[in-house]
């Protein structure tokens, strides 16, 4: 309802037993130039019928009226999140009893001695309830585009993983078949061979052809690591031996136990997660020690990687183009979880992946990834 629209008349319910203040009130909103009509309401069950069927922009309401009050009509109006604004106009009651019911969703208040101020307190009344339905659609409209944004990036994340496991398919069975089958036929050039020149050009292609394979192979396990069909604790034990010895830096793994039963989607977020922490910390930490934890106890996987660091800026973390930690935040919520980051200049860094497990379902063993 559009309470203050100039192009139509006010629908105005009036709640009260005495037909005399009816008339004054209609009297005093037309002296005032109102456009309305105006529906005259003496008893609760007349007052229930009319909100029931009609559409009703402003409700009028005495306070004490025959065996019952203006409170006992609150309580069926104030039943609909979307109903009309509620103003006493009464001689009968109190400024104390004025405030409480406003406390309880009221409008607002009139005394019949002071009428005249009855058209401001509709228009504004009107103009604040026009606002906050603006406000409240607003609102909602914000949560259903995030909403939004949030299946996109759910889409967005999961067909990036599935591209990146076609990739490494292709990878392995199409490039590392041909890589492999070069060095053979290399292999046998070198033993046949009777020049010495063609032996040597053959051992140098192959020695780079090795160096080529090699580097098919790590871009296959950063794609999709075939290490993840053996579990996630595998999976992030391999992560941690990959980061020892690219960086030589020390890494202290704890799992609560060998095998995790983890579905699909949780066991890639909570590698992924380790992945990009681990990258991050090789890149920007310069640390002596890693520590990593991994449980699934008490119905909760939880994944936390620390670091002794050079400590993070907590404003990094707000910077519009921190993707990759942004990223891990939606990866965690695509799985019910949440992802925690603390960190101190010069004292390392923490971040904690936390899943619960009871709302995911068992490993299908459908390979989506």
């Amino acid at each position: 309802m559009v309470c203050h629209d100039p192009e139509r008349h006010l629908s105005i319910l009036h709640l009260e037993d005495s037909l005399a203040d009816h008339r004054l009130t209609v009297l005093t909103l037309r002296r005032a130039q109102l456009a309305f009509d105006m529906q005259h309401a003496d008893s609760l069950e007349a007052f229930q019928a009319a909100i029931a069927s009609q559409s009703i922009d402003v409700i009028l309401a005495d306070y004490q009226l025959p065996g019952f009050t203006a409170m006992d009509a609150w309580q069926l109006v104030a039943q609909h999140s979307d109903h009309p604004p509620f103003i006493l106009l009464s001689g009968a009651i109190g400024e104390t009893a004025a405030v409480d019911a406003m406390r309880l969703g009221i409008a607002d208040y009139v005394l019949k001695d002071d009428m005249a101020r009855l058209p401001h307190v509709i228009q504004r009344a009107c103009e604040v309830h026009e606002s906050r339905r603006l406000r409240e659609h607003a609102v909602q409209e914000l949560a259903a585009s995030q909403k939004r944004l949030a299946e996109l990036a759910e889409h967005l994340q999961s067909s990036i993983e599935q591209e990146r496991a076609a990739i490494a398919r292709e990878i392995h069975d199409d490039i590392g078949g041909a890589l492999t089958a070069i060095r053979f036929d290399l292999a046998w050039i070198g033993r046949h061979s009777t020049q010495e020149g063609v032996r040597e050009h053959a051992q140098a292609a192959t020695s780079m052809l090795q160096h080529a394979i090699g580097a098919s192979q790590r871009i296959m396990m950063n794609l999709r690591p075939p290490i993840l069909d053996q579990g996630l604790v595998a999976a992030v034990q391999w992560l941690a031996e990959d980061f020892e010895r690219r960086t030589s830096v020390p890494i202290k793994m704890v799992t609560s136990s060998a095998n995790m039963p983890l579905s699909d989607a949780v066991q890639l977020v909570a590698y992924r997660t380790a992945q990009e922490a681990l990258t991050n910390i090789s890149k920007y930490a310069a640390p002596t020690l890693v520590r990593i934890d991994l449980s699934d106890s008490e119905g909760m996987l939880t994944l936390e990687v620390n670091d002794n660091g050079k400590g993070l800026d907590t404003r990094a973390l707000e910077k519009p183009k921190a993707f990759g930690l942004k990223g891990l935040q939606e990866r965690a919520k695509m799985v019910d979880g949440w992802l925690d980051i603390s960190s101190r200049p010069g004292q390392g860094t923490s971040l904690i992946l936390s899943v619960p497990l009871a709302s995911i379902p068992p490993p299908t063993g459908d390979d989506t990834r």
